[in-house]
């Protein structure tokens, strides 16, 4: 049986571009009241630092296993859901849930052994669409719409308090070994990569500006969460329509000499 202890060895609180020591320290213990460990930072404008650790409280393990990444990307790395937590509705055309909702959706993830990130934007202007954009779905807190603004520590603590309570009520169906767990965040970035440059060469775009598709294909994209095996067909497909790209333009210069 999975326990409440293994589910949150696989949940990852992730604070982007955190301008506030202290914001980090206060995170660490609202996290750690819950049984949860595991931060990444990604570019913290100062960490280590003394006043993150007079706000942890004592949850001082918590931020020495912190990683700290320059992008998010690499914080990402392994996992295969990201929830991004927003309190404005931003330019992203991204599915809107509930704490409560992504709660749900994280440990369901986590009891079939997948890894997966919450993740927080900068105390002043959250998270950038480029950032949202990486993640699968946008979590808003419903706060009042005259006074939104949750502090960061908050906010961890709402989702990290939702997901305490899901969990000690969770009944976890063990893991099949040969269940196909869907690709990570490093693996989907190499597929975008992939996908960008084939559109690139069969000319796609037609001298279009290729951001809007590329953020509805992510979408779509994100949200069949393949697994390994089906990157690798989709990788091939793309392969296949390069080479005939470039037998086709072949063919267009016509013989050398």
């Amino acid at each position: 049986m999975t326990t409440p202890n293994d589910l949150a060895d696989r949940i990852r609180y992730v604070l982007v571009r955190t301008s506030h020591p202290g914001n980090i320290g206060s995170s660490a213990r609202a996290m750690r009241t819950m049984g949860f460990s595991r931060m990444a930072l990604v570019s913290p404008a100062r960490f280590p630092d003394r006043e993150a650790s007079a706000l942890a409280a004592g949850a001082d393990d918590v931020l020495e296993g912190a990683g700290i990444h320059e992008g998010l990307v690499d914080a990402l790395a392994g996992t295969s859901l990201a929830l991004g937590l927003s309190a404005r509705r931003r330019g992203v055309d991204l599915e809107e849930i509930t704490p409560r909702e992504a709660a749900s959706r994280a440990l369901a993830a986590a009891a079939r052994g997948e890894q997966v990130a919450l993740v927080f934007g900068n105390e002043r202007t959250g998270l950038e669409n480029e950032e949202l954009a990486r993640c699968h779905a946008m979590v808003r807190i419903p706060s009042v719409d005259d006074f939104s603004s949750l502090n960061l520590s908050q906010a961890v603590q709402v989702m990290a308090y939702e997901l305490r309570v899901a969990s000690l009520g969770e009944v976890a169906a063990p893991v099949r070994a040969d269940a196909e767990l869907p690709a990570d965040a490093a693996q989907m970035e190499r597929f975008y990569e992939h996908l960008g440059q084939m559109l690139d060469d069969i000319d796609f775009h037609k001298g279009r500006a290729p951001t809007t598709i590329m953020l509805r294909l992510r979408k779509l994209f994100q949200r069949a969460q393949m697994d390994e095996r089906e990157l690798r067909v989709m990788h091939g497909i793309f392969a296949d329509a390069q080479r005939m790209a470039q037998i086709a333009n072949d063919k267009l210069k016509g013989p050398k000499g």
